[in-house]
C-alpha cells in the first residue's frame, strides 16, 4: 500500500515545478482528517463525484435535451469529456492532474436546467434577488447546499479546488473571485479546465451537430478546420457516415489538444515561471492555442453559434425552456406553499427567491417539464 504521505513524494516528482502540489494546499474550511491512501485533490474529486448535484447532471441539457434521443450530450458526459481532456492536457505538461480532474468535474454542477436558456432566466427573475449564476451557484453547492457530513456543510473542498472552480471561465462565464486572491489569476490546473470546457463543448457540439443534421457537412465547406479534415481523410462528400465523422472529430480533438499543449509549452518555457505562484501574478493566460489555430478555432465557433445555437429548433426550445422555468418561479412566488415541505424550510434561512432559486437550479429538465405540468394541467395529479 502507498501511503498518502507517498503519494505525495511520488506527486512531487512527477509535476513540473509549476504544479499545484497536494501537499503545499492551503487546506478546508473545516478541520477533516485526510485519508491514509488519497491525496486531498483526489479526495475532492472523489466527493465531488458521490454528488446529488453531479447525479442529476445526466438530466441536465447542453444542447439538446434529454428526450431529442439518447445519443446527445447531457451536462453529465460533457463534464466527463471536459475532465478526459483536462486530465490529458495536464500530464502533458506536468500540471496537477488530480486538481484538474476535481475542478473539471465540479464546475457545472451549478447549472439550471435548460442549460444556458435555464440560467439566463433565472438570472433576470433574480435580479433584485442577488442574482444567479451557474459558477457562483457551483460553490454554494460544494460550501452549503450539498448536506452529506454531520460535522460541516457542503463538501469541505480545498482552497485548490474551491479557487478553481470560482474562477472558472469562458466566453459564457465571467469570473467572480473576490473571495479568493482577485488580484491573481487562475492557476495553470485552472485555465487548463477553462480550454478544456471550451474546447469540448467545441468539439462534440459539432458532432451533435452532425448527428442531428442540423448541421450538414455541406455547410462547412470554407471553414478552415473542417476542410482540413476533409483533406486529411480524403473525404468528398456527399454523405457522411457515422465512422467517418467519428473518425474526424477525434481527430479535431486531437489537432486542438496538440496545438494547446505545444503552444502552452512554449510560452511556459518563454515566461521563466518557477512555480505555481509565477503563473497566477503573470498578466495574461499561460495556455492557449499557436495565434493560426485560434483564429480557425474562432471560426468554427463562430459557425456554431450562428448554424447550432441559433437553429429554429434549438432556439424553440430555448423559448420553451423560458416561459417553464419563469412559470415555476411565479407560481412559487405567488403561492409557497405549494412547494414541497422540506423547501419550504428553506425559506427562513435563505429567503423565498433564493430558496425558489435553488429549488429550480436543482432540477434536471424532465423534473422541470413534469413539475409545470403538475402545476398547470389540473388533470394531472399534484
Amino acid at each position: 500500500m502507498f501511503s498518502r504521505q507517498e503519494l505525495e513524494e511520488i506527486e512531487d516528482r512527477s509535476l513540473a515545478p509549476y504544479g499545484e502540489r497536494s501537499k503545499d494546499s492551503k487546506g478546508r474550511a473545516y478541520l477533516d482528517n485526510e485519508p491514509d491512501y488519497r491525496t486531498a485533490f483526489q479526495r475532492d474529486r472523489d466527493r465531488v463525484l458521490h454528488t446529488t448535484a453531479f447525479r442529476r447532471l445526466e438530466y441536465k441539457t447542453q444542447v439538446f435535451i434529454n428526450f431529442e434521443g439518447d445519443y446527445f450530450r447531457t451536462r453529465l458526459t460533457h463534464t466527463l469529456e471536459v475532465a478526459q481532456v483536462g486530465r490529458t492536457i495536464a500530464r502533458a505538461l506536468g500540471a496537477n492532474e488530480d486538481l484538474v480532474e476535481a475542478i473539471c468535474m465540479a464546475h457545472d454542477l451549478g447549472h439550471s436546467p435548460f442549460g444556458h436558456a435555464g440560467e439566463y432566466t433565472l438570472s433576470k427573475l433574480m435580479k433584485d434577488f442577488g442574482g444567479f449564476d451557474h459558477n457562483k451557484q457551483s460553490l454554494r453547492i460544494v460550501t452549503e447546499l450539498e448536506q452529506r457530513y454531520p460535522e460541516f456543510p457542503g463538501l469541505n473542498l480545498t482552497w485548490e479546488t474551491r479557487e478553481g472552480m470560482v474562477k472558472h471561465e469562458s466566453e459564457y462565464d465571467l469570473t467572480d473571485a473576490r473571495e479568493f486572491s482577485p488580484e491573481l489569476r487562475g492557476n495553470l490546473e485552472t485555465q487548463i479546465c477553462n480550454v478544456a470546457d471550451e474546447l469540448a463543448y467545441t468539439t462534440h457540439d459539432l458532432d451533435d451537430g452532425l448527428r442531428s443534421g442540423m448541421i450538414t457537412p455541406q455547410m462547412l465547406d470554407g471553414i478552415a478546420l473542417w476542410e482540413i479534415l476533409t483533406e486529411t481523410y480524403n473525404w468528398s462528400g456527399p454523405l457522411l457516415q457515422d465512422l467517418e465523422r467519428h473518425s474526424m472529430i477525434r481527430n479535431l480533438v486531437g489537432l486542438l489538444v496538440t496545438d494547446m499543449i505545444q503552444a502552452t509549452d512554449t510560452r511556459l518555457k518563454e515566461s521563466g515561471v518557477k512555480s505555481a505562484l509565477d503563473i497566477q501574478r503573470l498578466t495574461y493566460n499561460i495556455i492557449g492555442y499557436r495565434e493560426d489555430m485560434q483564429r480557425r478555432n474562432r471560426e468554427l465557433k463562430d459557425f456554431l453559434f450562428t448554424k447550432l445555437y441559433r437553429h429554429y429548433r434549438v432556439v424553440r426550445m430555448q423559448v420553451k425552456a423560458e416561459h417553464i422555468v419563469a412559470d415555476l418561479f411565479t407560481a412559487y412566488l405567488a403561492e409557497p406553499l405549494i412547494l414541497p415541505d422540506h423547501v419550504q424550510q428553506w425559506i427562513p434561512g435563505r429567503g423565498l427567491e433564493r430558496t425558489i432559486c435553488d429549488y429550480i437550479a436543482g432540477m434536471t429538465d424532465r423534473y422541470a417539464i413534469e413539475e409545470h405540468a403538475r402545476l398547470h394541467d389540473p388533470y394531472l395529479k399534484p
